[in-house]
C-alpha cells in the first residue's frame, strides 16, 4: 500500500476517533481550552509578565523547580514544579533565553495538587523561571540550567 496512504488512513482513523470521544463526553473538554496566543507568541520576560499580569511577582522558598543543572540534551528537559503555598490557580514556566519564553501555562482546579512536571526545549543556558498564582497574589522561584548541545537555535 502506498505510504502517504497508510499515514492518511491512520490519521483520518485517529481524528475520528479523537471526535467521537470528545461528542461523547469520554474526554474532558477543559483540555482543550483556549490558549493565550499573545503571551506563548512573547518575545521577552517583560512582554510574558506584562501579558500574563504576573509583573512584580514576590521571591518565594515555597515554590521548588527541580529541573537538570546540566542538560546534556537541550531538546528535552525534564522540569518539575511544586509549591506549598496554599490554594494554587495556575503554574506558568518562563525560559528567559528562548525565543518564546512561555514554556508553559497549567490552570489547576480546587483542589488540585500544586505540582507539574514537563518536559521543554531551550535554547541556551538560561534561568527557569515558575511563576505561581496563589490567592490572587503571583510568586516566583528560579534556577539556572546549564545546556550543553541540542537546544532551539541548533
Amino acid at each position: 500500500m502506498n505510504e502517504h496512504r497508510r499515514k492518511f488512513i491512520q490519521g483520518t482513523g485517529t481524528a475520528g476517533a479523537l471526535g467521537v470521544s470528545l461528542a461523547a463526553g469520554l474526554l474532558p473538554t477543559r483540555a482543550f481550552a483556549a490558549w493565550n496566543k499573545g503571551a506563548f507568541s512573547a518575545t521577552s520576560l517583560p512582554a510574558v509578565e506584562k501579558l500574563l499580569g504576573i509583573a512584580g511577582a514576590a521571591n518565594s522558598n515555597q515554590i521548588t523547580i527541580n529541573a537538570p543543572d546540566i542538560a546534556e540534551d537541550a531538546r528535552i528537559v525534564q522540569i518539575e514544579v511544586s509549591s506549598t503555598l496554599p490554594n494554587v490557580q495556575s503554574i506558568k514556566l518562563v525560559v528567559d533565553k528562548n525565543p518564546d519564553p512561555l514554556a508553559a501555562d497549567f490552570t489547576l482546579e480546587n483542589g488540585m495538587e500544586p505540582y507539574v512536571t514537563t518536559r521543554i526545549k531551550m535554547k541556551e543556558t538560561s534561568m527557569v523561571r515558575a511563576f505561581v498564582t496563589s490567592g490572587g497574589r503571583t510568586y516566583t522561584a528560579a534556577k539556572q540550567v546549564k545546556v550543553t548541545i541540542g537546544g532551539c537555535g541548533g
